[in-house]
């Protein structure tokens, strides 16, 4: 379990029955962090038009900018996109924060739903 809370991280980032969900850059601890999943989630390479959720794990502000560019385009209009960025108590070199991800993906028209600790290092 991650965070505080308790709940299992997979509940916390919606992933659900028959999801499709795909990490871009995940922690090597990402996949064992998830359980228990619900069933017959599946975890794809790329992302297309059948993706439920892309987690990206990502640094700076550049990455993320590319990034959240190409899903806008790509992505269905209900695809989940969840960012995790290195926590400043991590002490990793970021220059991402809650406002600086807001700042790049609010004018593409994607929506600011909430905030979660994934590990000890990111949040999402």
């Amino acid at each position: 379990m991650a965070g505080y809370s308790g709940t299992p991280l997979a509940k916390k980032l919606c992933i659900k029955e028959n999801a499709c969900v795909v990490a871009i850059d995940p922690p090597q601890a990402y996949y064992a962090l998830l359980q228990p999943l619900p069933s017959s989630v599946r975890f794809a390479d790329a992302f297309d038009g059948t993706t439920d959720i892309v987690h990206l794990f990502v640094k700076d502000r550049a990455a993320l900018a590319t990034s959240l560019a190409l899903y806008r385009k790509t992505l269905a209009h209900d695809a989940t996109v969840w960012v995790s960025w290195p926590k400043k108590a991590s002490k990793l070199p970021t220059d991402i924060t809650e406002d600086v991800i807001r700042e790049v993906a609010l004018p593409l028209g994607f929506v600011d739903v909430k905030v979660c600790a994934i590990d000890e290092v990111g949040r999402a």
